[in-house]
């Protein structure tokens, strides 16, 4: 049995979509348990979920808000969902964690609480993103670290090499996000950072494709596209306009003239398989690496088709034993890792 914690009261809906989302996945899942996290009442209308023998309740007395600051979620805050669902982790009740809520927060309360692992000095926010060529495209950081020194990227390409070869993706490929192929372009973190990742790549560390550009995300040219948390969040937000920009495109063509409605019926099929493609639903779930435990975060306005999405992903990283394989490359590279000191700074996190 996986156990995973879910911080109920979470996100911009809250019970409204986690819970239907978790009804959802222990269906799908028959060796799945869940850890219910969130304020007793407000399970009082999903019977279905409460009574469920592969649930359990666990209370908390309070909810932080998706506008709260870092300092509150952790001093003053210390009762919430989000913080009661990280100690389950912590503990070792349970293999992960799930939260909807505030970015920050999660990540503040997930650092404090669980430390980082040996030879990472800062977590990194680590998701998928669709690319062409059917499959997804992983990428980190996401936005937890805006400032990042070489270093700390080779942390990012060994972390997101172990997400990816945990959950299937064998020897997977990964690339530099640059301006240009080339490896005399870029700042001098970013040459540095070549010069890393090709020794690693040496060391059979990991399999460094070479530097790639923007556009290769969405091509699918490497499995895992690493970058600093300013540029990942950027890419993140630009793919979910555009996924929105295509279901709009398609529901307009429905609503025009009969010319365009015809048009648009012969061509649903393949407008509506291009939709399922690019829906960013199917990608929700974001991994916080490097800590030493598992955390997952759903974008705040998941429904819960999104929701279910990412209970999925933190399920399959339980069971693929990520946490120990992010230990294992890290152990193995550690004569690459020059150490930058464990700070107890915490940093603000662009909003997932």
């Amino acid at each position: 049995m996986i156990t995973v914690a879910v911080d109920c009261m979470g996100g911009d809906v809250g019970p409204a979509v986690t819970l239907p989302a978790c009804e959802a996945f222990l269906s799908r899942y028959p060796q799945a348990q869940l850890l219910l996290v969130g304020m007793p009442a407000a399970f009082g209308a999903w019977p279905q979920v409460k009574n469920n023998v592969r649930c359990r309740i666990v209370p908390a007395s309070e909810v932080i808000a998706m506008d709260d600051t870092v300092e509150v979620a952790l001093r003053k805050k210390k009762d919430s969902s989000m913080r009661v669902a990280i100690a389950q982790v912590k503990d070792g009740a349970a293999q992960a964690a799930v939260s909807a809520g505030n970015t920050g927060a999660l990540m503040a309360i997930a650092r404090y609480l669980l430390k980082t692992l040996d030879g990472i000095d800062r977590p990194a926010i680590a998701t998928q993103l669709p690319n062409a060529k059917g499959g997804a495209t992983t990428v980190l950081d996401l936005g937890a670290n805006v400032d990042c020194t070489a270093e700390h990227l080779l942390q990012f390409a060994l972390m997101g090499s172990a997400l990816v070869s945990a959950t299937g993706g064998k020897n997977p490929t990964v690339g530099l996000l640059n301006v240009g192929e080339e490896v005399i372009k870029g700042s001098e973190v970013i040459k540095k950072a070549g010069l890393l990742l090709r020794d690693a790549a040496e060391a059979g560390d990991l399999n460094f494709y070479g530097n790639v550009e923007g556009d290769d995300i969405f091509k699918g040219t490497t499995d895992i596209v690493i970058c600093d948390g300013f540029v990942g969040n950027v890419a993140l937000k630009a793919s979910e306009g555009l996924a929105t920009m295509i279901s709009g495109f398609i529901r307009d063509e429905f609503s025009r003239n009969i010319l365009t409605k015809l048009a648009a019926i012969v061509a649903y099929p393949v407008l509506s398989a291009f939709k399922k493609r690019v829906d960013h639903r199917r990608y929700n779930g974001a991994a916080l690496m490097g800590l030493r435990g598992l955390v997952f975060k759903s974008h705040g306005s998941a429904d819960a088709f999104a929701f279910e999405q990412a209970l999925c992903r933190a399920y399959d990283a339980a069971h693929h034993n990520l946490l120990g394989n992010v230990r294992d490359r890290i152990e193995h590279a550690r004569h690459l890792l020059v150490p930058q000191g464990s700070s107890s700074e915490l940093h603000n996190v662009p909003t997932l």
